[in-house]
C-alpha cells in the first residue's frame, strides 16, 4: 500500500513493493510472455527473454559472480550489484553532501544509467519481435555490454563521461 509523506512542503508517493509483489509481478509477466508467444505464432519466444533481459540477467550473473568468483553461497546478500555500483561509484561526486534530501537525489540521478542499459534490450525487442536471430543477436550484446560496463565499474576504470560530478552553483 502506498504511504504518503510530505518534506518541506513537496507531497511525494513512496510505494514499497517487497519481495512478495514484486516476485508476484514477475510471475504475471512471465504467465503472459508465455500466452504472448504461444497464442500468436510470429512472435519469436526470445521476444520475452530480450524484453526483460535486465531482470533476467541481472539475478543470473549475481549467482554466477558470488557462486564462481567470490566462492560464496548466492543466497548472502551483498552490496556488488550493477545499480548499486553505478550508485556508490558513478554517482559519487554528484551528490556532496549526506542528508536525506541528497542522498535521494543521489538515486535518482542513478535510474536514467539503468535506463538506458535497459534500452540496448527493450527497443530492439520492440524493433524485432519476429525475428529470433536478431533477437539473439542482441541478447548477446547485452549481456556482453552488462558485464563490460560492471567490470569497468567494479575495477574503478568507468569511463569519464560516466561519472556525474556536482555543478557549481
Amino acid at each position: 500500500m502506498p504511504r504518503s509523506t510530505r518534506s518541506q512542503g513537496n507531497a511525494s508517493v513512496l510505494i514499497l513493493l517487497g519481495d512478495g509483489r514484486a516476485y508476484s509481478i514477475g510471475i504475471m509477466l512471465a504467465e503472459l510472455s508465455e500466452m504472448l508467444v504461444i497464442r500468436n505464432r510470429d512472435v519469436s519466444a526470445w521476444y520475452p527473454v530480450l524484453l526483460f533481459m535486465y531482470p533476467i540477467f541481472e539475478p543470473c550473473f549475481s549467482i554466477y559472480r558470488k557462486k564462481f568468483i567470490r566462492g560464496m553461497s548466492p543466497g548472502i546478500p551483498d552490496g556488488v550489484h550493477l545499480h548499486m555500483l553505478v550508485y556508490k561509484r558513478l554517482m559519487r561526486w554528484a551528490v556532496g553532501a549526506r542528508t536525506a534530501r541528497e542522498l535521494t537525489r543521489r538515486n535518482s540521478l542513478t535510474s536514467p544509467y539503468l535506463w538506458l542499459l535497459c534500452l540496448i534490450a527493450v527497443v530492439p525487442a520492440t524493433l524485432f519481435w519476429r525475428h529470433t536471430l536478431h533477437l539473439f543477436c542482441f541478447v548477446v550484446v547485452f549481456a556482453a555490454t552488462y558485464v563490460w560496463l560492471y567490470m569497468n565499474i567494479v575495477r574503478f576504470k568507468s569511463p569519464r563521461w560516466m561519472v556525474v560530478r556536482k555543478g557549481k552553483r
